[in-house]
């Protein structure tokens, strides 16, 4: 088996037969299936599927227009990813009208530090148009006079640009399960606060409100629960005794785009996985090349006594519990 898989994405109308269906067109055709992953939101059908045609008795154009074929019979839609597909990968950046993500990405790109191709912004409002323009990038417009992006819009420009990870560089709006089911593990957003702590909106608000002396920033995988998806990195910084919520923000805005940029990073190289929900690096990649979560040197100041000694003073699974 290879070390990289093909990704069958299934996306529809939950009904009876889909995966019978599917499956047993891969198997005859040689195809071994080696993880399967199925979710149903707002009636709304996702199968993630994922396998190895190192012995697969067809072509991969010849496999892609009979899936094809399937879907429309099952009234699915069905994407199927092979590795071979492209060496450099196509990036969407998802804006409303924060600008100092969008900034960091465009530099990065501009540069040639972000090693992928920055193929389109898309906005739920016209404001950071005139800043994508200066790079020469497309900017598409999807909201409404309200902000209240078109979905189906969103799917037409991924599909046309090809893109392979979609970027949430301060995008003030959650995606459907229509979206997000279509690009699993592929979606990356940056939230100003350490998760799971103050998801949703205003999150320096509530860290301001519940008086925390440690703030911070998260990147993560998108899921269809709100901040909740598997975390890649994360930054924290301190919030003085008299900070007021604009101070807060100022200091969380640069880590933001650090750690949304390192997240990037991590994906596009593929050293890092999800498994049951938490994120890690792969098997031999170097931990020192990434930032993760705090710099390495605080360790040097970790303190590490008094910790628990005794086995009798810490294991008590064995006591018998007393009864009143």
């Amino acid at each position: 088996m290879t070390g990289e898989l093909t990704e069958i994405t299934v996306v529809g109308d939950d009904k009876t037969g889909i995966v019978a269906n599917i499956t047993t067109l891969l198997f005859e055709r040689g195809i071994n299936i080696v993880d399967i992953d199925q979710a149903i939101r707002e009636g709304m059908f996702r199968m993630t599927l994922r396998a190895d045609i190192d012995e697969m008795v067809c072509t991969e154009s010849t496999l892609r227009e009979t899936l094809t074929e399937l879907g429309d019979d099952l009234e699915v839609d069905i994407q199927i990813r092979f590795p071979t597909d492209r060496e450099t990968k196509r990036i969407a950046v998802f804006v409303t009208k924060e600008s100092h993500c969008l900034q960091a990405l465009l530099e990065a790109h501009a540069t040639g530090e972000l090693d992928a191709e920055l193929s389109v912004v898309i906005g739920n409002h016209g404001n950071l148009e005139p800043l994508v323009t200066q790079y020469e990038i497309p900017f598409v417009d999807i909201g409404d006079d309200s902000g209240i992006p078109d979905e189906d819009q969103v799917l037409s420009v991924l599909d046309e640009y090809q893109i392979d990870l979609a970027v949430l560089a301060r995008y003030m709006r959650i995606l459907s399960p229509k979206i997000v089911f279509r690009y699993e593990d592929r979606i990356i957003n940056v939230h100003p606060s350490l998760l799971p702590s103050f998801p949703g909106a205003a999150a320096y608000r509530q860290a301001k409100e519940e008086g925390v002396r440690i703030a911070g920033v998260t990147a993560h995988y998108v899921t269809t629960d709100l901040d909740q998806g598997p975390i890649i990195t994360q930054r924290a910084f301190d919030v003085p005794d008299d900070a007021d919520v604009e101070t807060i923000r100022n200091r969380g805005q640069p880590l933001e785009a650090d750690a949304l940029l390192e997240a990037i990073e991590l994906h596009l190289d593929n050293t890092i996985s999800v498994h049951r929900g938490r994120t890690g690096l792969h098997s031999g990649t170097d931990s020192s090349e990434y930032q993760l979560g705090l710099p390495k040197d605080i360790e040097a100041i970790q303190p590490d006594d008094p910790i628990d000694t005794h086995e009798s003073d810490t294991d008590t699974t064995s006591e018998p519990v007393s009864e009143p």
